[in-house]
């Protein structure tokens, strides 16, 4: 008994080895248990959200290679880290952002910045918007005379409006304003040449250059004057039997102050007509009247260059007019009649989701309707009372700070006032513009800066919602 007692001890020990490595001991410990499934991971909320917008099946397939890295990263001794879910789904996502490119999402733009190129420059009325859908889902009568029964032209609405608005005797809608300018180069100016001041050969965002856009459009440039001093006798020395064109450009975001001096629009259109050349300038912005806003005081609206007998005038649609992307180009019938039967007008020619938009934005205007930029930089006794609450509810510092019209109006000129600033630096940044909805603010010492000025009323609920969660998230 002894002898069997003394064999029965390793044999214990050796039963108690082969159940430490027995498959369901391993399993118990096995991290790769840690894992979900690919069925629970779909059905987390943001995996649901990016199924309907790349599929189901890529959205299964991605999750499945992103557990078996995970299974081998663990096989090889590595460790999954806290809330793997949450990982997995984080890489999920990101990876179809990065691969396939993310959908377009709502921002509240809290920069200060009124007309911000990269946030999609100025929002539209939210009662046009109310009246598209109707106009979007169904056919509509964008080149048919419905009274007549037979084709109509697309421009003839916008035309109208803008020829109310701005004094001009004919007016044409393209796509932007960069295609106005090439429409009327192109249409007076190829192969000959345009005179344009030195100081307006300027350079605006996306390195979109004006001696560029001369070369493309098939036309000569002539410089005259300096880049800081340009006489209406530099203008006139210029012109001869090939001038085609004279072009006046806005500078945009270029400013020089000091020993400076240009011609202005009256004094060059009044040069054109002398010597029977077309005058054209490029106001840029789309401001249609002229401006209470101080920091607009100076810049010439469409309806003041008609009046001041400028034979085209050129504009954006998106920008201070407020309405959809497009080029407004007003002027002289005979002329505006030649750009609309070039080619080129059928390759730059607006859609109707454009147009649609663009209509009823110019009712607004012609029925003297504020819009949602003059709305937000205007009531100034209603934002200070917004500013003090929202603070309370962030527990943020109010701040001074500047706010700008942007757009390349008036870059030199803020308009003062007050932000909330929160304690989080560029960590606060990411979140804050990573959430649901996104808000883009700035950093400025350490703090995230968010200006309300540029933030529809209405949003202020989304804000404080978006801003608390940002604060409380935890970093994955």
């Amino acid at each position: 008994m002894a002898n069997l007692s003394a064999a029965a001890a390793p044999q214990g020990d050796a039963q108690a080895r082969i159940l430490e490595k027995s498959p369901m001991s391993v399993a118990r410990t096995d991290p790769r248990r840690r894992l979900p499934s690919v069925d629970t991971l779909l059905q987390e909320s943001l995996l649901e959200e990016s199924a309907a917008l790349y599929g189901r099946q890529l959205v299964k397939q991605r999750a499945r290679q992103e557990l078996a890295r995970l299974r081998r990263r663990l096989a090889d001794g590595g460790e999954v880290g806290e809330r793997p879910v949450e990982r997995i789904v984080t890489a999920v996502r990101e990876g179809l952002e990065r691969d396939l490119g993310d959908s377009l999402r709502r921002v509240l733009n809290a920069t200060g910045i009124f007309v911000h190129t990269n946030l999609g420059r100025s929002p539209l009325p939210r009662q046009v918007v109310d009246e598209l859908p109707g106009l979007l889902d169904a056919y509509c009568d964008l080149e048919m005379d419905l009274a007549e029964g037979r084709r109509g032209d697309r421009n003839r609405r916008a035309e109208r409006l803008l020829v109310s608005l701005t004094g001009a005797e004919a007016a044409l809608v393209v796509n932007n304003n960069a295609a106005a300018l090439v429409l009327v180069l192109a249409c007076l100016a190829r192969d000959r040449q345009v005179v344009i001041s030195r100081g307006e050969l300027v350079e605006i965002g996306g390195s979109f250059r004006i001696p560029d856009i001369l070369a493309a459009a098939g036309t000569h440039l002539v410089e005259v004057g300096t880049t800081n001093r340009t006489r209406s006798e530099d203008y006139e020395a210029a012109l001869g039997p090939e001038t085609g064109l004279l072009l006046k450009v806005h500078p945009s975001n270029y400013r020089i102050r000091g020993f400076v001096e240009e011609v202005d629009a009256a004094a060059l259109a009044e040069l054109g007509r002398r010597h029977q050349v077309p005058v054209l300038v490029d106001e840029g912005s789309g401001l249609l009247r002229p401006s209470a806003l101080p920091q607009l005081k100076d810049h010439a609206s469409l309806s003041e260059l008609m009046a001041a007998g400028c034979h085209l005038a050129c504009g954006s649609g998106d920008k201070l007019l407020g309405g959809p992307q497009a080029g407004l180009l007003v002027g002289l019938a005979d002329i505006i009649g030649r750009c609309r039967r070039h080619p080129l007008y059928r390759a730059l020619r607006p859609g109707r989701t454009e147009l649609a938009v663009l209509e009823r934005v110019l009712r607004r205007h012609l029925a003297g309707q504020a819009m949602p930029l003059e709305r937000l930089w205007t009531d100034a006794a209603g934002h200070d009372a917004r500013l003090r609450s929202v603070a309370a509810d962030l527990g943020a510092e109010i701040v001074p700070a500047d706010a700008y019209i942007g757009g390349g109006a008036a870059p030199d000129r803020p308009i003062t006032g007050q932000a909330l600033a929160l304690a989080g630096g560029e960590r606060l940044f990411e979140g804050l513009r990573r959430g649901t909805p996104a808000v883009v603010g700035y950093v400025r010492a350490d703090h995230v800066s968010l200006d309300l000025r540029t933030i529809d009323p209405a949003d202020d609920g989304e804000l404080v919602a978006a801003v608390q969660a940002a604060l409380t998230a935890r970093p994955i």
